[in-house]
């Protein structure tokens, strides 16, 4: 099977009222192609679960600032102005998840899981609307598990199965992610054939991508 796409063909596969996740901190380890072609083509109404919503000029801040989501499932919004102005205005629902929770969450989704418990949030606003457990006189909250109909990773090398490599931090949420999803698109950095990349050094495999896009700088 050919898993390489164009840009216009992979955004095929990302509609309107979908629920997407988007790998990267920052913006960093996010295709900003694909954003671009998902800015472009206008793609709204979205549930996004992603670390952070980065800056307004950058990953997905530009989907923020063009008002194509509806929620974001998140960890920080700190570091993008805009959206915590449409959260304030009531015009973007924000889910604020503790990092490692959200992690996490989406580490069950992909792993089939019914949840997990942790004691994050005990106490907190966070805790509002979740079930409380105690074990060994301890309280937890059960966190239910994360899917998506899209995930959308960025990574630096990827070979023409999907086996895909990341540099550096260009890793952080994107492997978990790729597990977590019904549909898997990998925008590639640089494309090469199989073989080519070291089996010690794949860290997701191709197994769980389903197209790739990129590799042409």
């Amino acid at each position: 099977m050919n898993k390489i796409r164009t840009i216009d063909e992979v955004m095929e596969y990302i509609k309107d009222d979908m629920t997407i996740m988007i790998g990267g901190f920052m913006g960093v380890g996010t295709p900003e192609h694909i954003i671009d072609a998902m800015v472009k083509k206008g793609v709204k109404n979205l549930t996004v679960i992603a670390n952070d919503t980065a800056w307004p000029n950058k990953g997905i801040g530009k989907l923020i600032v063009n008002k194509q989501i509806k929620k974001m499932i998140t960890s920080h919004i700190g570091l993008n102005p805009e959206t915590g102005r449409q959260m304030n205005n009531g015009e973007l629902i924000v889910e604020l998840v503790p990092q490692g929770t959200l992690a996490e969450r989406i580490r069950c989704g992909g792993s089939g899981l019914g949840g997990f418990l942790t004691p994050t949030g005990v106490g907190t606003l966070v805790e509002e609307g979740k079930q409380k457990l105690k074990i060994n006189d301890v309280e937890y909250l059960l966190e239910l598990p994360l899917k998506a109909d899209v995930a959308i990773i960025g990574a630096s090398v990827v070979d023409k199965q999907g086996n895909a490599f990341y540099n550096g931090s260009t890793r952080n949420f994107n492997p978990i992610m790729a597990t977590a999803a019904d549909i898997v698109i990998a925008g590639a950095e640089k494309i090469v054939e199989v073989g080519e990349i070291d089996p010690s050094h794949v860290i997701t495999p191709g197994i769980f991508v389903d197209y790739i896009v990129g590799g042409e700088n």
